[in-house]
């Protein structure tokens, strides 16, 4: 199938492919061993509202309702008692392939049992704008041409033999405390709702499927020969789910195609790595609300980033750190619009009197109050399971630079700043020249003692350089030359406390500890690439602070982070890292490193936050944004630099990454 068409019926015979399901089995096969699938293998759906994970068993095991950061329906993926909906061959659990239909978040799967073969498809359906008589209670930006359907349909078609077909849905609501009870609606056995006492939302199951109810369980089994074809929608608002086989192939294909037109918009490099940009583009776009323009973190909360141990976090809010990369990543792939819509979601959570967070929920929410539910094992028994996030009230002083920078960037790529947001820019700045000699939690939001962090001194320089940069676009010379001097200010405090006796940046001005967040100074043009101690500090990280090649954020041994354990290498780290390198010229140690990191993709090219350097085992919330906004990043330094190389010298080339 070409990249830009969408097939609209699977293909008519069985499909092999080297896939890492089906040469080894997922630990839900094998007794004796964890019940829960590698978080790597677990597929992605997102309408922009809502998103689903999907396990190689066909078992979806998260899924929170009507938002990302709502308590989950399904959550089997954080307890195997929490809810989940599978849809599947009986008595198989493993497939013979998956794959994204191409340009899209639609996850095929290819089952292969001893007497047929069936494919099934998951979609979060997405469809026209809903609100053409009314408007929209949640949309703050401008409206599009789509909208979520707020519909999970999954279909099956047999292309070989036959297959017995099994639907087990058990939805529990409230993080698997509140059981569901169903009832038919229609007047057949095609549909049924699922409700609970004190609880508002409904789901509605529609299939052409005959439907059968056990206690808090729906289920239904068919016999498919070749040909036959099913569909089963589960719903959660007034929008009508699909109600019969035909309709339910016209929707799914016209989410398809959204999803393809929407990709086509952008622009990418003609290399081998474009695939990793397209689905990291198709990954970024299905973690980003579609009401607000909010980037959520990841779409789930408390997967551990330490097998078994406590260092469990909710990532389902939206950092204001993340805003730089985000427009860069956006800006450079041709993504206008949605880098505009998160620059407009960033200036609404940062008007108004009230200090800077260094997160908000997807609709700006403030309070994100941490809760620690007891009742669920947690994945592989990690726990505890947190809801909620306590350091959204942390002192961390990167914020203003980050903030700064995104209206910086957004300035420089629209050739122009919106004047309501002059009095926004002057506040930020006036904050960071307020608060930059204090300590505080640093970018890692550390639970120990505040520090005089290294990348939070930095920020609040960036935040002043921005400043004074974009005051001159205005041409209010004084004001900038006041922001100016105190940029050069911090500068000259960070290289004087900041530096040990080798002439490598440090975590903070009272350790000669080394941190990644360092590797950001030649990307924020702290300092230029050729300066030594840029150069020895990129060095230093990438041959001390590694385990098996790939970056840790700092040795836990070293750094009162107030947690106890170990945790795995940071991808983002790794991939600063290969940015890094390119920028300091070691391009050859960089395109490396690059291409084993994108050799630990997931068989969806999907990353977690952390990767296991022994083992390459995903570790941490998936799939995790911040992965995929430095996987950009790295990617476009690489061949942009392979291509200032290769290309003639009396030839202007593409400026590298920046920042």
């Amino acid at each position: 199938m070409a990249n830009g068409g969408f097939d609209p019926h699977p293909h008519t015979g069985p499909q092999f492919g080297h896939s890492f399901e089906a040469q080894i089995p997922t630990p839900e096969s094998v007794h004796g061993v964890s019940p829960y699938p590698p978080i790597a293998d677990y597929g992605f759906l997102s309408d922009g509202e809502v998103s689903a994970l999907v396990a190689p068993s066909g078992n979806i095991e998260w899924l929170c309702l009507p938002r990302f950061d709502s308590p989950s329906v399904f959550g089997s993926i954080l307890d195997r008692s929490a809810g989940n909906f599978r849809l599947g061959p009986a008595d198989v659990n493993v497939p013979s392939h998956r794959r994204y239909l191409p340009g899209t978040n639609v996850l095929e799967t290819s089952w292969g049992t001893g007497d047929g073969w069936i494919i099934v498809r998951d979609v979060l359906l997405i469809g026209p704008w809903h609100h053409e008589r009314d408007r929209s209670g949640t949309h703050r930006r401008a409206p599009t041409d789509y909208d979520a359907d707020h519909v999970l349909l999954r279909m099956v078609r047999c292309v070989h033999g036959e297959v017995q077909l099994t639907l087990d849905c058990k939805p529990v609501f409230d993080y698997g405390r509140v059981p569901a009870q169903w009832d038919y609606t229609g007047d057949a056995y095609h549909e049924g709702l699922a409700t609970a006492p004190g609880v508002d939302l409904q789901l509605r199951l529609n299939t052409d499927m005959n439907l059968g109810f056990e206690g808090p369980r729906t289920t239904a089994r068919t016999m498919l020969k070749e040909g036959d074809v099913r569909f089963v929608a589960l719903s959660w608002s007034e929008h009508a789910a699909p109600q019969h086989y035909d309709e339910a192939h016209d929707r799914l294909v016209w989410t398809a195609h959204h999803w393809q037109n929407w990709l086509a918009r952008g622009t990418f490099p003609d290399h081998p790595w474009r695939s990793y940009l397209e689905r990291s583009a198709l990954t970024l776009k299905g973690l980003t609300y579609a009401p607000t323009g909010a980037l959520v973190a990841a779409a789930t909360t408390s997967l551990p980033e330490t097998p078994g141990g406590e260092r469990n976090w909710d990532y389902r809010f939206s950092w204001i750190r993340d805003s730089t990369f985000t427009l860069w990543g956006l800006y450079t792939l041709g993504f206008d619009w949605e880098a505009n819509d998160f620059f407009y979601f960033i200036a609404d959570v940062a008007a108004g009197e009230d200090d800077l967070q260094i997160m908000y929920g997807v609709a700006g929410e403030k309070e994100l109050t941490e809760e620690v539910l007891d009742h669920l094992h947690g994945y592989e028994g990690a726990a505890p399971v947190r809801i909620g996030n306590g350091a959204y009230n942390q002192r961390q002083h990167d914020v203003w630079g980050a903030v700064l920078d995104s209206f910086y960037l957004h300035t420089k790529s629209r050739d122009g700043m919106p004047e309501e947001i002059w009095p926004i820019l002057k506040q930020q700045v006036t904050a960071a020249l307020e608060h930059w000699r204090e300590t505080d939690h640093g970018i890692w939001e550390v639970r120990g003692k505040p520090q005089h962090f290294t990348s939070s001194k930095v920020m609040c320089w960036v935040a002043l350089d921005r400043g004074a940069r974009l005051a001159r676009l205005r041409e209010d010379h004084e004001l900038a030359a006041q922001w100016q001097v105190v940029a050069d200010e911090i500068h000259a405090d960070i290289c004087e406390n900041a530096i040990d006796e080798r002439g490598v940046f440090t975590q903070h001005y009272e350790t000669d500890a080394l941190d990644a967040s360092c590797l950001l100074l030649p990307l924020l043009r702290f300092l230029p690439p050729n300066d030594p101690r840029v150069r020895s500090t990129v060095l230093a990280i990438a041959d001390e602070l590694t385990e098996d090649g790939l970056v840790l954020r700092y040795r836990v041994e070293e750094t009162d982070d107030g947690m106890s354990g170990e945790e795995g290498s940071f991808t983002i780290c790794s991939f600063w890292l290969v940015s890094a390198l390119v920028e300091i010229g070691e391009l050859r140690r960089a395109r490396e490193l690059c291409e084993r990191l994108l050799g630990f993709a997931s068989s969806l090219q999907l990353y977690a936050e952390e990767i296991d350097p022994r083992s390459g085992r995903h570790l941490g919330n998936f799939p995790q944004a911040f992965t995929h906004l430095a996987l950009i990043n790295a990617v476009m330094h690489v061949i942009r630099a392979e291509q200032e190389n290769t290309a003639p010298r009396d030839k202007t080339t593409s400026p590298r990454a920046n920042p």
